[in-house]
């Protein structure tokens, strides 16, 4: 800094500093929403959706406001979203707002701190205000999740509507009017009206809150396929494909589905929807999804997941999945996830059960149904137990902790995945769920089990789809009602404390054991393909991709002590040039008597290093091996129920 800007700055902070104390007071912030009232709103909103632009994928809104009186009005996008876990709003991917009153149009102002808001002013004798915008779909995954294609849509209500603060959503009426494309059919959870010849459809009007819960798949091919139970509580897999011949599911095939929502009522006992509809896409088009709605859920599958059914099963515990969040997670739902709006922040601290036990569901529902066979959903966990052997994270960070992830990272990569920890309570909870359901079965003699838990607390008030909120303490008195134990303890040393344990309790008591061995197992060699990847996680500690690129590296592993990490491809291995067999015999050949150390040339930017992996033992791929003279009750727990 030259001499004379030293001198002005010093007189400069001299004179900030003589400010009177006074004038550096904070300006007031603004009043926050009002609160969401349980009071019914006066007049039913109109939503006018058109979505026939598959060309620039814009979906243009139309929307009508009644309104009582002149004044303030604030309308809000919703944010906070029941099933995302923390504020996912797409807020950012509108336009060209614009507000009116009487055909005069209404000047706005965004929130600033609950910025999915809108504050404008109502004019004097205005019965309604018109609200109109652009949605604007990601055209590419790097704008975000795509959700229309030349020949489907997937619709969710809250990128395309506003509702007005200060009224609960159960409250508030709304009537959606929609255009799509010609030739396109639709599934939804709402109720149709009337359709008309030119392509619009309107729905029957219902409370807010469902509407934002029950979003559409929409497309040029379509396939629905009866899955009741009870014709008069219609489930309906309602599929959707690139291609025509994409839809060809086979009559086995179509059991297996009827098959899962059967098991799935006998283990809940009930049902909590007067309909429920499976939508879902089978295309490599539109973007992944599997997100749970009371009466529905949104699910992606690739295109061939009938026609490739034999070699393509890593995955299709997702329909069993979002099926049982219509019990678990949307009927049964924690108290503090249960707002009267969707701009109150939710807490997660439950999520252990809601994600969890939905997470041990999926797998035990897809064994039993044939989505899975036993082998592969046994094959399954013993991969969700190996990542947890290994993973260092536990000792620092404990489960209830990762109920916070999704606000925290909302699903970002992270370079040390297994010291930093993810969203575990999904995995970390199946394992925990299958703990407690073996030492049921261990403590009764197999007479009772966590399908027992099942029925009684997620099967109370058949056919009604009002939620019911839940404590820790009723989770710890449902347990005990199946079986007398200090669940108390059992669950908060899981859940709530750090830990050096593997969460393998639960394996072991129901007859299994976790090993290694130098062959990977069906399910381990499906899942690399894939996600076409090379999987040394359990030997090196690093998994890489076709072309050799680093994927991850388990913290303290053998790579990891080798300076490895994401951001570095292996070029070489031994000398050679990466292939994904010549390093799996590189780590085999190193195990042998006076074998070579893993020798790989790494690229890191324009810099090139040779690095040696200290490391002898072997390729190593977990599986489950039956502990001899022990009760396999994880058998038991895979089997039909009859």
């Amino acid at each position: 800094m030259k001499k004379g800007m030293m001198v002005s700055a010093a007189v400069l902070a001299a004179a900030l500093f003589s400010v009177p104390v006074s004038a550096q007071v904070s300006a007031p912030l603004p009043p926050p929403l009002p609160v969401s009232a349980q009071v019914d709103y006066p007049g039913t909103l109109k939503v006018y959706v058109d979505a026939t632009d598959t060309q620039q994928r814009v979906m243009r809104v139309r929307q009508v406001i009644p309104v009582s009186k002149a004044g303030e009005l604030i309308l809000v996008m919703p944010r906070w979203l029941p099933g995302k876990h923390a504020p996912r709003p797409q807020a950012d991917k509108i336009a060209n707002v614009r507000f009116s009153a009487g055909g005069k149009s209404l000047s706005w102002l965004r929130d600033p701190v609950e910025v999915t808001a809108f504050h404008l002013t109502v004019p004097a004798g205005a019965k309604e205000v018109v609200a109109e915008f652009d949605f604007l779909t990601p055209m590419t995954t790097a704008a975000g999740r795509v959700v229309v294609t030349d020949v489907m849509a997937n619709l969710q209500w809250e990128n395309l509507s506003m509702y007005p603060a200060g009224y609960a959503v159960s409250r508030i009426p709304v009537e959606l009017t929609l255009k799509l494309p010609e030739g396109w059919d639709y599934a939804v959870a709402l109720d149709t009206a009337s359709k008309n010849a030119d392509g619009t459809v309107t729905f029957k009007p219902l409370p807010y809150e469902h509407f934002i819960d029950s979003p559409m798949f929409a497309g040029k091919y379509k396939k629905t396929i009866d899955l009741s139970v009870d014709p008069k509580v219609p489930v309906r897999l309602n599929v959707f494909a690139d291609k025509p011949g994409d839809l060809a599911a086979t009559d086995e095939q179509i059991a297996i589905h009827k098959k899962m929502v059967a098991q799935a009522v006998k283990v809940f006992k009930s049902q909590h929807y007067d309909h429920y509809d499976f939508l879902v896409h089978l295309s490599d088009e539109l973007g992944d999804i599997g997100l749970e709605h009371h009466r529905s859920s949104e699910n992606g599958h690739d295109s061939d997941y009938f026609t490739g059914w034999a070699g393509n099963y890593v995955g299709r515990d997702l329909l069993p999945h979002e099926f049982t969040h219509s019990w678990d997670g949307k009927f049964r739902r924690g108290a503090d996830l249960y707002n009267p709006d969707f701009h109150t922040p939710m807490r997660n601290s439950l999520l252990w059960v809601y994600e969890g036990q939905t997470q041990f569901w999926g797998y035990i529902l897809s064994a039993r149904s044939g989505l899975y066979t036993p082998e592969q959903a046994k094959q399954a966990i013993a991969l969700i137990a190996a990542q947890y052997d290994n993973f260092s994270g536990s000792q620092w960070r404990p489960v209830l902790d990762t109920t916070n992830d999704p606000i925290l990272s909302a699903r970002q990569p992270k370079n040390w995945l297994s010291q930093q920890r993810n969203e575990d309570y999904y995995s970390v909870g199946l394992l925990i769920w299958l703990d407690a359901d073996t030492l049921i079965r261990e403590k009764t003699n197999n007479k009772k089990s966590l399908d027992d838990f099942a029925g009684l607390f997620f099967g109370i008030k058949d056919g009604s789809w009002t939620p019911e909120t839940y404590e820790f303490k009723d989770v710890v008195a449902a347990l005990n009602s199946v079986y007398a134990y200090d669940w108390d303890t059992f669950l908060k040393t899981r859940v709530n404390e750090t830990s050096k344990g593997t969460f393998l309790d639960g394996l072991e008591r129901g007859g299994y054991k976790l090993t290694y061995s130098a062959t990977p197992t069906d399910w381990f060699k499906a899942r690399e393909k894939k996600l076409k990847t090379t999987d040394l996680s359990y030997s090196l500690g690093l998994s890489l991709t076709a072309t050799g690129d680093i994927g991850s590296v388990f913290w303290d592993s053998p790579a990891f002590k080798a300076g490895l990490g994401q951001g570095m491809s292996v070029v070489a291995v031994n000398g050679t040039a990466y292939e994904a067999d010549g390093i799996k015999t590189a780590i085999a050949d190193a195990a042998k008597p006076n074998g070579k150390p893993v020798e790989l040339l790494i690229k890191r930017g324009k810099t090139y290093k040779t690095v040696t992996i200290d490391y002898k033992g072997g390729l190593r791929y977990p599986r489950l091996e039956r502990i001899d003279g022990k009760k396999a009750y994880l058998d038991d727990i895979l089997a039909e129920k009859k």
